[in-house]
């Protein structure tokens, strides 16, 4: 088996190793996204007018709701397939940069997903904006050889065009809907409606040619909208909505909550993780109670629940009345990296840094962005740090075993003190505060997505889950964009769930 990046440096990517031959399969030009560039940032408005004028996700999403159940979309949403009591389907998340980093994965997931019965994406399907004419390079082209249906749920990206492209592509090519009433004039609605982004009179052109790709019999799912559930060998997998601002409406909240009666024991897969970061985000739900009460729940026997959103890897094994249930980051399947050694040492909800887990390892993300920074500023001599400086600084500041020992000769210096401190690293509770560039909210919101790398290390991520009668395995392997992870992807996690 391959070394993973708790094992070597070489394990987690790093040195000169042989690129992998996931460029064949993309196409010979590919967009670089900017999150910088005014016309990306002018299209994806409509999230930060949702929070200053109202969010209209929960109506919009009732009104597609409404209109596949006119179209004969089963009324409780329960995909029933025909899967055996042993078999196995991925999770991938945050995915449709349609870059370097997105192909990287593919070998990969092809290798460890040639026997899976389907796979899930979790959130943020297509980037920017969500429109339909990206779904050919960012969605059909890097998973046309996958030959399994692939079913999903939108992030707060896919709803920057109202969930137009989602709805065609997943939803059985559901038309677009009829406008909505006008709202009164000089209110926030109406203010908002005036600024609002809406998907090109002509987007998705270019669809049809693009559905070509993923054209087998065996490659098609159709879901019954954006929120659902699937009933598989023995569990049941509830994939929820969280729209724009990370919440779920009334209608959907009601919906949940009936799904999710019984005894057959449960997997959510959410765009907002539960747990992330060191914290708890329980996701409110329209009308009071919140996502986390109905996993929580003894009565639902939900066994983990598994959100995107956060461009990394993440686990949190929570002891819920004598039960543990599993609270797991996946959104590492293709978009730029958000941080992990800006994570605090973790303490929450009865979990340590002993229990936590996480990809890449911090002293590899403080590597990472060190050599990131050092390129932006032109400062490579003072910003860059070795992997084992890293991880020394990482071991200093937290107070824990990393999970990759430093080499013998890494010392911690005043320059990699700084440097750490600068680019954010966290510090243990105790110590005093000091200044540090905007690496966790301004940089990862704006200049990290603008600044994702196009050679490896890549440090993305998906997830394999072997399902039997009694429990649950849950893998994360790891794809760095070279070859011998292309080859044999090593696992960065692994966990066995209990279901009886």
């Amino acid at each position: 088996m391959t070394d993973s990046s708790r094992d070597t440096p070489e394990g987690a990517g790093w040195g000169s190793a042989e690129r992998g031959d996931y460029r064949d399969l993309m196409p010979q030009r590919t967009e670089k996204l900017s999150w910088l560039s005014p016309r990306t940032l002018w299209s994806a408005r409509n999230g930060v007018l949702a929070s200053w004028f109202g969010d209209p996700t929960g109506r919009t999403r009732e009104r597609w709701v409404a209109q596949r159940a006119a179209a004969g979309a089963p009324a409780d949403k329960v995909i029933r397939r025909t899967d055996p009591d042993r078999f196995s389907f991925l999770v991938i998340g945050d995915t449709g940069e349609g870059d370097d980093p997105q192909y990287a994965v593919v070998p990969g997931l092809l290798k460890e997903g040639a026997d899976t019965r389907f796979a899930v994406l979790a959130s943020d399907v297509i980037y920017p904006v969500g429109s339909a004419d990206d779904y050919g390079t960012k969605f059909f082209r890097p998973y046309r050889d996958y030959r399994a249906p692939v079913y999903a749920i939108p992030g707060n990206h896919d709803w920057y065009e109202d969930l137009a492209g989602f709805m065609r592509v997943f939803c059985d090519d559901a038309p677009p809907l009829p406008p909505a009433p006008a709202p009164r004039a000089l209110t926030r609605s109406w203010l908002r409606s005036l600024l609002w982004h809406r998907p090109r009179p002509d987007d998705g052109a270019r669809l049809d040619e693009a559905r070509k790709l993923r054209a087998d019999a065996a490659q098609q799912a159709e879901q019954p909208g954006p929120y659902w559930a699937i009933d598989a060998g023995p569990v049941r997998i509830v994939g929820i909505d969280t729209g724009l601002l990370g919440t779920v409406d009334a209608a959907q909240g009601a919906w949940l909550r009936e799904v999710s009666a019984g005894s057959r024991p449960k997997i959510l897969v959410t765009g907002s993780p539960l747990y992330v970061d060191g914290e708890h985000r329980p996701c409110p739900i329209e009308g009071g109670g919140t996502v986390d009460d109905v996993v929580r729940d003894p009565a639902h026997h939900y066994v983990a629940a598994i959100g995107g959103d956060i461009h990394n890897y993440q686990r949190y094994p929570v002891d819920v009345d004598g039960r543990t249930v599993q609270y797991v980051v996946a959104g590492g399947g293709g978009a730029f990296m958000h941080a992990t050694h800006t994570i605090p040492r973790v303490s929450v909800a009865g979990v340590t840094e002993d229990d936590f887990r996480s990809y890449p390892l911090r002293g590899d993300s403080l590597a990472f962005y060190s050599a990131l920074y050092g390129r932006r500023l032109r400062l490579r001599r003072l910003f860059t740090l070795t992997q084992d400086e890293a991880t020394a600084v990482i071991a200093e500041r937290l107070g824990i075993r990393t999970g990759r020992a430093p080499g013998t000769g890494a010392r911690v210096t005043r320059r990699t003190r700084l440097v750490a401190g600068l680019l954010g690293t966290a510090r243990r509770p105790e110590r005093r505060k000091r200044f540090r560039l905007p690496v966790r909210r301004i940089y990862t919101q704006l200049f990290s997505p603008s600044s994702a790398t196009y050679s490896p290390p890549f440090f993305k991520s998906f997830l394999r889950l072997d399902v039997t009668p009694e429990a649950v395995r849950l893998r994360c392997c790891a794809a760095t964009g070279n070859r011998a992870q292309e080859v044999d992807p090593p696992v960065e996690d692994e966990v066995t769930i209990p279901l009886v």
